[in-house]
């Protein structure tokens, strides 16, 4: 498994603690780092309110882009459909280009309304809207000049100014609660962001996304996955067990978390970090 490090979006906000971070963890050896986003946040919602501090996600990636050099970068997730299509497309490029080929981009619906509202977008078409807007930025990526004509999207004989060194960037899709979004993701994702939780039906939501990439005529393993690992209160052992778990699931990513731990500098982060890496996390990258 390649493992990865989620940034610590809430409890790091100094650009010096950032920058220490993201080139500690690559110090360490992790392969790539992942963030989160929330553009608004709004009261309605159990974690992300206006008080907490969310770094936005594209502009994080393209400092910490400038200050390392191998580190891959991976939303987790950016929420697609409150975001205007050609925007994201043109700053994906533009990330992965200056970092050379360095972005996944994960994505996600979103599950509050008021967010969707206060962004301008509709709530209740985000899930059609997602698969068109996927559609779009590859065609971007992949060709000069671009021609489309759809339900959100009326784009004529225009292309981006910067091409990504992948083309495609790489589109994974996170959360997958329920069969559509499952069959979405089969359909659709390079990869699943599946969340941090190593149990539950797992094997049956991945079976789903199995199952619908044969349908739609790609590899039944065409749909990578990515786990999520909270490192705080747990041990090497526990640590140990939750990553075979994903190793059961064939998960080809793992992404452990430092956050909730009462830590307000990036040398914590990175101690409880290096001492994963240590203790398992380089026995499961081998």
């Amino acid at each position: 498994m390649k493992i990865g490090i989620s940034f610590p979006t809430l409890e790091l906000h100094d650009p010096e603690e950032v920058k220490e971070f993201a080139q500690g963890a690559e110090q360490l050896g992790f392969h790539h780092m992942t963030a989160l986003e929330h553009t608004l946040g709004v009261r309605t919602s159990a974690s992300y309110t206006p008080d907490v501090h969310i770094h936005e996600p594209m502009v994080l990636f393209a400092f910490l882009a400038g200050v390392t050099r191998t580190i891959q970068f991976a939303n987790s997730i950016l929420i697609l459909p409150q975001r205007q299509t050609v925007v994201v497309a043109r700053q994906a490029a533009e990330i992965d280009a200056l970092s050379g080929g360095r972005l996944r981009l994960g994505i996600g619906l979103g599950s509050n309304e008021e967010e969707a509202i206060g962004l301008g977008t509709d709530f209740h078409t985000r899930g059609a809207r997602v698969e068109e807007q996927i559609e779009v930025m590859r065609l971007l990526w992949t060709q000069d000049v671009v021609n489309f004509e759809g339900r959100w999207h009326r784009i004529i004989d225009g292309g981006l100014t910067v091409l990504p060194v992948q083309r495609p960037i790489p589109i994974w899709i996170g959360g997958g609660h329920g069969r559509r979004p499952l069959e979405r993701i089969g359909r659709l994702a390079d990869g699943w962001v599946a969340g941090s939780s190593a149990q539950g039906d797992a094997e049956g939501q991945l079976e789903t996304i199995r199952n619908a990439s044969v349908a739609a005529g790609r590899p039944r393993d065409a749909v990578q996955v990515q786990g999520r690992m909270p490192l705080v209160g747990g041990g090497a052992e526990e640590w140990a067990l939750t990553a075979e778990r994903w190793r059961e699931l064939d998960a080809t990513h793992l992404a452990v978390n430092t956050s909730r731990g009462g830590f307000t500098t990036a040398a914590e982060h990175l101690t409880l970090a290096e001492r994963f890496m240590d203790e398992v996390g380089k026995d499961l990258a081998n």
